[in-house]
């Protein structure tokens, strides 16, 4: 990335730039954009506006009654109870002591960071993706690039990605296609292609599948602060839908939208 930014550049890296996870480099770009950019500058007000709000409104998630039993039955298999040697000098008995401790430490630790990221990792992309939807809706910055045409959002989304997202217009089914802009999940960029339903509207976020995630049904659905997730895979991607319409529309509308491809 070069020394400046412009605007589009800015609006994608908002958010990282606001977690603070921009290199040296990008983080000093966007410092001296914004000094010079009052839009991109209020844009950056309203953020940390939102942040706070979503620190102070969402509810924290505790981790489920079930993975006590868990937890103990991993450590068990673990640390199967054997006898143990007598120790040669008893003055080194503090230190075979030690080592246990301080493996049972490890083993507890490792298996509590493991469940807890399994059991949380579609719980964060939830939370993410509502948060990025709520964040370009109060922000008035639903797309980036706005057009009905896939031949204009799919090339401009593809140069500024490592991926070309599939993009498809739905207009006949009553989902037309309003626009793209870029987003971050998982602190990588990805596509978020915008549509109408009615009067709602629809974020789409498209990445590659990753190749050791373990499938998801299609269709599985969660709800944040009154908005609708849905989720479905298909032309090597996965689809995070999100919006206030209704659970039965969401999930038809992702499950239809990820088969297959427009044609380029």
């Amino acid at each position: 990335m070069s020394s400046t930014i412009d605007c589009h550049e800015a609006n994608a890296l908002l958010a990282a730039y606001g977690d603070g996870e921009l290199d040296p480099v990008r983080s000093a770009a966007m410092e001296r954009h914004l000094l010079g950019c009052a839009e991109c500058a209020a844009k950056r007000d309203q953020l940390v506006s939102l942040r706070a709000r979503i620190r102070a409104e969402v509810p924290y998630h505790h981790a489920p009654a079930s993975l006590r039993p868990r937890v103990r039955a991993a450590l068990e298999r673990a640390l199967p109870s054997a006898p143990r040697p007598r120790p040669v000098r008893e003055r080194w008995s503090w230190l075979g002591a030690g080592a246990l401790a301080g493996c049972a430490a490890t083993v507890f630790a490792w298996f509590i960071g493991t469940a807890a990221l399994e059991w949380q990792a579609s719980n964060d992309v939830v939370v993410e993706a509502v948060t990025d939807h709520t964040r370009a809706t109060l922000g008035n910055r639903l797309t980036d690039v706005a057009s009905s045409d896939q031949h204009t959002v799919k090339p401009w989304l593809s140069a500024r990605l490592d991926y070309s997202p599939p993009v498809r217009d739905l207009a006949a089914e009553g989902f037309p296609l309003v626009g793209g802009r870029l987003d971050y999940l998982d602190r990588h960029p990805v596509a978020t292609l915008v549509y109408r339903y009615r009067q709602h509207t629809i974020d789409v976020f498209v990445r590659p599948l990753p190749s050791r995630s373990a499938p998801k049904p299609t269709g599985t659905l969660a709800t944040l602060r009154g908005f609708n997730v849905a989720y479905a895979t298909g032309s090597g991607m996965e689809w995070w839908a999100v919006s206030d319409v209704s659970p039965d529309v969401l999930s038809g509308f992702v499950a239809r939208i990820s088969v297959g491809s427009a044609p380029d």
